[in-house]
């Protein structure tokens, strides 16, 4: 199968999943549990990145600019709504991982669409996580509100 096929392939499967985690999510009120892979997938295509293999150390994707420098960039996926809690946390984040941004990708939890990209550098992230003084943080968690304030907004810009 050429990368062209796959990446259509994914896409195709995509457009399944979503209405299902949508309706597994209005059934149960959680997330079905791919919420990283939908995430991971719809950034690549909206940011133009290069999904590294899975399992990959440190980072999930890569950027490339014109000057075959590479950009490793862990993402962390959110599903995310109007009556979400605001204490809502994201996964572990990798330390010490090989690994020079981070993303985190909000996902409408009533329709696992795109909603928000926010990037912060892995070394502003990694300073933060480093901090004493909370367990979450010594286990490389984030909470939402936090990430955005050490974050910039990239998607959608305007």
């Amino acid at each position: 199968m050429t990368e062209t096929e796959a990446a259509r392939r994914v896409r195709e499967i995509l457009t399944t999943i979503k209405p299902l985690t949508a309706e597994y999510y209005h059934l149960t009120g959680k997330p079905l549990g791919v919420t990283s892979e939908v995430a991971e997938a719809v950034t690549a295509e909206a940011l133009g990145l290069e999904l590294v293999p899975a399992r990959t150390a440190g980072y999930d994707a890569i950027r490339r600019d014109g000057n075959d420098h590479e950009e490793r960039i862990q993402i962390k996926g959110r599903a995310f709504g109007a009556d979400a809690k605001p204490g809502q946390r994201l996964g572990q984040i990798k330390q010490a991982a090989a690994c020079d941004t981070v993303l985190l990708v909000l996902l409408d939890n009533a329709t696992s669409d795109l909603r928000e990209i926010w990037q912060a550098p892995y070394t502003v992230v990694a300073k933060r996580l480093a901090l004493p003084g909370s367990k979450a943080r010594e286990r490389g968690a984030r909470g939402v509100r936090e990430f955005k304030r050490l974050a910039f907004k990239v998607w959608p810009i305007g």
